[in-house]
């Protein structure tokens, strides 16, 4: 498949568009260690924490889970405060130029809504996004297609193969597809093979490059 000028653009937000896993690693980490389990590296945090709190939290912490993951999020609004949160390479120029384009971006994340929002603030991006939905806003969380379904009606959009979904994960991979929209993977060649997916790039100022040139055309 061939690269889009798309109808809108969903994306993930950690890790493609933002890199706070500094934060995310310190403050899971430090509710493991509370609750004796053994801590992650953060390839193993990237690897484990594609999941929303609400679905993952019960297997690691059992019926402790809510109390864990209050713990989990009062750490890392500490943390995110002292280390703060990081556009990834090209997030910036890519939104700009989406938004100067008249194409509408969506935020799609398994982190907490109301923690997602409050980082959309701290780093001034409110503006540009038709809508932005973290986890517990619809009534289930990504990769199953409410949580996309979510965003796009709030943006008064409806799901289709002309819209792209960018993200880091399988977690995003299976929720575009499940969504009828299609993944496009920041990844290296050989996660979009494993993965089947067609479209893919190292960061998001490939992604501008490449839908750039479309638009010139």
């Amino acid at each position: 498949m061939n690269i889009f000028l798309p109808r809108a653009v969903i994306f993930d937000w950690d890790n493609t568009l933002v890199d706070s896993w500094g934060a995310i690693s310190e403050a899971i980490n430090f509710v493991r260690a509370r609750y004796g389990l053994p801590t992650w590296n953060r390839q193993e945090v990237l690897a484990n924490c594609t999941r929303s709190a609400r679905e993952s939290f019960p297997d690691w912490f059992g019926d402790k889970w809510q109390t864990a993951r209050e713990e989990f999020y009062d750490h890392f609004g500490k943390v995110r405060q002292r280390a703060g949160i990081h556009p990834t390479d090209g997030a910036v120029d890519l939104l700009a130029w989406l938004y100067e384009s008249k194409i509408p971006a969506l935020v799609v994340s398994n982190k907490s809504g109301h923690v997602l929002r409050e980082e959309a603030v701290q780093i001034g991006w409110t503006n540009l996004f038709a809508s932005i939905v973290g986890a517990g806003d619809a009534a289930r969380d990504k990769p199953a297609r409410e949580h996309a379904d979510r965003a796009l009606t709030l943006a008064g959009l409806q799901a289709g193969a002309d819209i792209l979904f960018i993200g880091d994960s399988e977690s995003d991979v299976l929720c575009a597809r499940n969504a009828d929209c299609t993944p496009f993977l920041i990844g290296t060649q050989e996660e979009a093979q494993k993965l089947k997916v067609a479209l893919f790039a190292a960061d998001c100022g490939e992604v501008l490059e490449r839908l750039s040139k479309l638009y010139e055309h």
